[in-house]
């Protein structure tokens, strides 16, 4: 036993100090074999780009409404996503845009992979889940706490499972005047004291009377945007009760009072013939025709794009006796999209906070991400179209006024039943009370017939 113990003891010691050799003096020798050895291939090592597969080539029609800079910003976010192409397809004709994708989804076919919804036009769409892409699938629940929550619930099942869009703007409306004829009239040319003059709708009229009288001009631009600053002042709903969906417009007071002010405005000469969104309205907008234009925060970009050559003469100042909404619109993903991820990678982008400053100074799309209202880069702009006014104060003055207002999905139809009697009146000398008479019968027969 100890002759076995010595020979295991010897041999230990054997191991040891080759072991150490190998670790030792012989280490170069060994790198140098290895070096010398015949070449062999080494395992291909690729860099995360090489690993990934290029990006699938994607186009993506959008189809967006009014004046915005979207198309701007989608040529920032192709140019850091150089894979997807976005295809505009732009209008200003509410009904002929909401009417476009109706058709679209009642055939499966022709709708966009990206669709700009109106608040007006909501009820006629939420109820169509099976036709939209759920957001909230997408990733729209990590972003809900950015957004107005009332905005945000315009576009929200009752219970908040489905989300049919993000919310990009809101419209507090305000009066758009310009200095240059409010001098010639005579009036207060800085906001607060035009503001002021004209701070009832009892002032408001006084004020244009005179404004006609001085300078020959009328003071307000359209029938349109008068009836709509008196209407969107109704408590709680418009023309349909949002309980049963039953016509309200005729008992209504704030209605009765919108079309009358109107009509005063007719027959006093002090509210202009043209006609919302014609060419003749931007003209005489660029070369000082009238006085205001009453209108929504997003009207600022119209303004801008119709009247360049009025820059400087324009400001902004509070509507009389509180604030409407006017608008305000939601990206949906209709579900003929084939490219869902995409799609919403994009719109998400495009209605962050960044992205939505930048659409307040490029277009007047007042955010609905209350983050920036208290944001330096907002309240601090100064706009050299309006004089270098900081319009983002006006606009969160008019938001903090603003009671938000049912709809329903008859608004649009029902509304041009009433705009229409004021045009016969202005042009055809029709008489109001029969007018009047007339859109309500029509109205009802509409929702009776709904």
């Amino acid at each position: 036993m100890k002759r076995v113990k010595h020979l295991t003891v010897l041999m230990l010691v054997i191991m040891l100090v080759a072991s150490l050799a190998a670790c030792g003096g012989n280490n170069t020798t060994n790198n140098n074999a290895k070096n010398n050895a015949p070449a062999t291939e080494p395992a291909e090592t690729k860099t995360p780009d090489e690993v990934t597969a290029p990006a699938e080539k994607v186009e993506l029609s959008f189809w967006s409404l009014g004046t915005t800079n979207y198309e701007e910003l989608g040529k920032e976010y192709t140019k850091e996503h150089p894979n997807v192409t976005i295809k505009f397809q732009n209008t200003s004709d509410q009904t002929a845009h909401h009417n476009n994708l109706t058709t679209s989804l009642s055939a499966d076919s022709g709708a966009p992979d990206i669709f700009m919804l109106e608040i007006g036009f909501m009820e006629r769409f939420i109820t169509a889940q099976d036709k939209f892409y759920n957001l909230n699938d997408l990733g729209a629940k990590d972003i809900q706490a950015n957004y107005l929550d009332w905005k945000w619930k315009q576009a929200s099942s009752v219970d908040g499972s489905f989300q049919i869009g993000l919310p990009t703007d809101i419209g507090p409306t305000v009066v758009y005047y310009r200095t240059d004829l409010a001098e010639a009239a005579g009036l207060p040319v800085d906001p607060e004291g035009f503001g002021a003059a004209i701070d009832t709708w009892d002032k408001f009229a006084t004020v244009a009377k005179q404004f006609k009288e001085k300078t020959g001009k009328p003071f307000a631009d359209l029938t349109d945007l008068v009836y709509n600053g008196v209407r969107d002042q109704s408590a709680d709903q418009i023309y349909f009760n949002k309980a049963d969906g039953s016509f309200i417009g005729d008992t209504n007071p704030q209605v009765k009072k919108a079309y009358d002010f109107t009509v005063q405005g007719i027959q006093e000469g002090w509210i202009g013939n043209t006609l919302l969104w014609s060419p003749e309205w931007g003209q005489a907008m660029n070369d000082g025709g009238f006085g205001v234009v009453l209108g929504p925060a997003w009207m600022a970009g119209n303004i801008k794009s119709n009247a360049p050559g009025s820059t400087g003469k324009w400001k902004i100042t509070q509507l009389p006796e509180g604030a409407g909404n006017w608008g305000g619109s939601f990206l949906t993903l209709p579900k003929e999209g084939k490219h869902p991820k995409e799609a919403y990678e994009f719109i998400a982008w495009l209605d962050s906070q960044a992205s939505q400053l930048e659409s307040f100074k490029a277009s007047g799309l007042m955010p609905s991400i209350p983050a920036l209202y208290g944001d330096a880069a907002f309240t601090g702009f100064q706009d050299e179209f309006f004089g270098g006014q900081a319009t983002a104060v006006e606009y969160g003055k008019a938001a903090e006024r603003v009671e938000p207002v049912y709809y329903g999905p008859l608004h649009d139809q029902t509304d041009t039943f009433f705009k229409d009697a004021l045009k016969n009146v202005l042009e055809k000398k029709s008489d109001p009370a029969k007018e009047w008479d007339a859109a309500v019968k029509k109205a009802k027969t509409l929702a009776e017939r709904s």
